[in-house]
């Protein structure tokens, strides 16, 4: 249910995004005056626009309009940083935490495939709520869209302040024409964002991988979306956000990842994980119950990542 929610609310941007393209037309358009995006390009686009051009001007030379967006682009990703790595961190965690207890999850599954009887069902429902609360996990990792609504502002300001500027709808960047669309700038930015999905999937577990790949793939499919409707200015932006992204990820796999695992295994030591159905217990009706009617087992860290290797072998 989370992730489709987390999917109705990713697409609202793109249905926003696209009502206002669908206002274009050829050439230089005349700035809105209507209440609703004449009010956007007044907070966001006229002070977007100006930005740009001063600095473009500053820079100099007839790339100095692509530079400026570029810097833009870094600015905007340094002042988000701290709260993404926040972000990330925590999302890290909870998948840490989910793959510990997945070998437990993956056993109720199997017998829920198994099963039609609505009773058992129920049973083996109330069984996996258990396994979590128990273990003080949540179902499904948060999904932060912090980042994502910051950045919307910027989006608004860059298509709007480039779409109604004469000056930057004339102007270029390395030879890429900054006020239409460019398939170039679209593929680019297209792969960047699907390169850090498919970075973010490498340290999951193969379930883990098999719940967020309708989430990844829909980054991607946003941005395509996005940089063919823009004019090439704001794909330049995507663009260079999604190379920041893969540095970013890259900095997770390998120094936040390990961190976040070395504390996980210096917890462990003090509150294992605790095991409430194996395949011994797990056809015991009274199994559901918490304190100390369920008999629980600790689990260490080393055992786990074992169990889950063999059951990879196997596979």
């Amino acid at each position: 249910m989370k992730n489709k929610r987390f999917i109705a609310w990713s697409l609202l941007p793109i249905l926003l995004f696209l009502t206002s393209c669908s206002r274009r037309g050829s050439g230089i358009q005349k700035p809105p005056t209507d209440f609703f995006y004449g009010s956007i390009y007044k907070v966001f686009g006229i002070p977007t626009q100006n930005i740009i051009i001063s600095l473009g001007n500053f820079l100099g030379g007839k790339n100095g309009y692509g530079f400026a967006i570029i810097i833009i682009t870094i600015v905007v990703n340094l002042i988000i940083l701290p709260l993404r790595l926040n972000q990330t961190r925590k999302q890290t965690m909870q998948q840490e935490q989910l793959r510990l207890i997945q070998p437990q999850i993956n056993l109720i599954n199997q017998k829920l495939k198994k099963t039609k009887n609505q009773e058992e069902q129920l049973r083996l429902n109330q069984l996996m709520m258990e396994v979590y609360r128990r273990n003080n996990t949540k179902m499904i990792p948060s999904i932060g869209c912090l980042t994502l609504i910051i950045q919307l502002p910027i989006f608004s300001g860059l298509f709007l302040g480039i779409e109604y500027s004469t000056v930057l709808q004339q102007s270029s960047f390395l030879g890429i024409h900054l006020g239409k669309p460019n398939l170039l700038i679209v593929i680019l930015a297209s792969l960047t964002y699907l390169i850090q999905g498919y970075m973010s999937l490498l340290t999951m577990s193969p379930e883990q991988k098999r719940q967020s790949k309708s989430i990844l793939i829909i980054s991607p499919l946003m941005i395509l979306l996005f940089t063919f409707a823009s004019p090439a200015g704001l794909g330049l932006y995507f663009l260079g956000t999604g190379v920041l992204n893969i540095v970013q990820q890259a900095i997770t796999n390998y120094l936040i990842l390990p961190q976040i695992r070395k504390e996980i295994d210096k917890r462990l030591k003090e509150n294992p994980i605790i095991e409430v159905v194996n395949e011994n217990n797990i056809n015991q009706t009274d199994n559901v119950k918490s304190g100390n009617n369920t008999h629980s087992n600790d689990i260490t860290e080393e055992e786990l990542r074992k169990h889950n290797a063999g059951k990879q072998h196997h596979l």
